[in-house]
């Protein structure tokens, strides 16, 4: 730079200016979530997509931490509050609601985003769906409302299917909604219900083998994130006990699970991201409303159904959004 243009920028005030713009710290979106980076990687994929259409690219122009639980839930209070020590700009709570209610424990401050499955009124998260207060908003599939359904979808595909277990990780902040669902479902179906609590990963094993030795028909996996992040291994244990099974997300039926039906993941964690790119912008994190699923999927897997000698009911062929053949 010449002498005189040097000069001509310190009498104007504009190089103070341009030091302090390239000094300024890029925004840190902390990340705690129940589940691991690996069971995270689809998730996090559609969380920074929706960053992505805000402007914000990590590395560029926001920078991340992470804090990964993997599935021992009572890591998160601590997770949470070191998120909450490094003062990043806006927490995204991910996997269940215990990451969300682990994070709302940690700070009053700091913008917080979920992303749940489950009712954040009655968790505790926010004051209401439209005004939620505080610092907390994200987005729910409404989990606990999907449980009823898929014992129903289950008796009808599976009829004489009368004894059916239920997977449920009691960790779970919707645990006991989950399982009061489960047992009014059942009643009102004429069912009887075997309902096995795991929350680690050796116990899954054990669940199925009971649930044969029992004799169950079918059975249903509540969602968690200690058995979202497993679709595969899932998947090849029903298959191992011939355990027709209905999952909540699509993953599941694309990894060989015989049914899911639920929500859309990708789309409530993208919103999420959206939601963090607009607090990052300056909105203020309790005017922004709880956004709700309004999209249920209804996926059937042919080639599982014949490999258990099952027969899809014609009146639920024509409900599927997706038969993957």
């Amino acid at each position: 730079m010449r002498r005189r243009e040097f000069i001509t920028l310190l009498g104007t005030g504009t190089w103070p200016l341009i030091a302090r713009a390239q000094q300024l710290p890029m925004p840190v979106v902390g990340f705690l979530s129940s589940g691991s980076k690996q069971s995270d990687t689809l998730r996090l994929t559609a969380l920074w997509r929706g960053l992505n259409e805000t402007g914000y690219v990590e590395g560029r122009n926001v920078t991340s931490e992470y804090r990964w639980a993997d599935d021992q839930y009572d890591r998160l209070p601590a997770l949470g509050a070191d998120l909450v020590h490094r003062q990043v700009n806006v927490i995204a709570a991910v996997g269940t609601p215990a990451s969300a209610l682990a994070a709302k424990a940690a700070t009053k401050t700091i913008p917080i985003v979920f992303a749940i499955a489950g009712d954040p009124t009655k968790l505790g998260l926010v004051d209401s769906f439209n005004r939620p207060g505080g610092n907390v908003t994200g987005a729910t599939t409404f989990g606990t409302l999907i449980v009823p359904k898929q014992f129903e979808i289950l008796h009808e595909t599976i009829p004489k299917a009368s004894l059916i277990g239920c997977l449920v990780n009691p960790l779970n902040p919707n645990a006991e909604t989950n399982m009061r669902e489960a047992r009014e479902a059942t009643g009102r179906l004429g069912l009887q219900l075997d309902i096995f609590t795991a929350s680690m990963e050796s116990e899954i094993d054990t669940a199925f083998a009971t649930f044969v030795q029992h004799r169950a028909g079918a059975v249903v996996v509540v969602s968690d994130s200690l058995f979202n992040s497993r679709p595969n291994e899932l998947v090849a244990l029903s298959a191992r006990h011939a355990l027709p099974t209905i999952y909540q997300y699509r993953e599941f039926a694309a990894a060989g699970g015989l049914i899911s039906y639920g929500s859309s993941l990708p789309d409530a964690y993208r919103q999420i991201g959206i939601y963090t790119g607009r607090i990052l912008k300056g909105e203020k994190v309790g005017d922004l409303p709880v956004v709700q699923a309004t999209k249920v999927e209804l996926i059937l897997n042919l080639k599982t159904a014949k490999m258990l000698g099952i027969t899809f009911p014609i009146s639920l062929l024509g409900r599927a959004d997706d038969v993957i053949e």
